[in-house]
């Protein structure tokens, strides 16, 4: 297993300490659990409802930046070929 040092004011150490003892666990139990409940938050997808979520998301996605066009299929095949022969993505 892993150890991770943190630092973090004071303060912060005191309200964790505090609440992890509230619900009978270790500091660093509760730190665990908090960093995975946050990751399972994050991780969430949440399905398309219907055309209107649909459109709402190629909206944002026009909204990126980025390339004003898609470079060829060709280029992007070399640079697929290119990543896999370095064994690292390029893309």
């Amino acid at each position: 297993m892993a150890r991770v040092q943190l630092v973090i004011p004071d303060e912060d150490r005191d309200r964790y300490v505090h609440q992890a003892r509230r619900e009978g666990v270790t500091l660093s139990s509760w730190i665990r659990t908090a960093a995975q409940q946050r990751l399972r938050q994050q991780q969430r997808v949440s399905p398309f409802e219907g055309s209107a979520d649909l459109k709402k998301f190629f909206k944002e996605c026009d909204a990126l930046d980025g390339p004003a066009e898609e470079p060829d299929w060709e280029v992007q095949v070399a640079v697929m070929n290119e990543s896999r022969r370095r064994g690292a993505a390029g893309t």
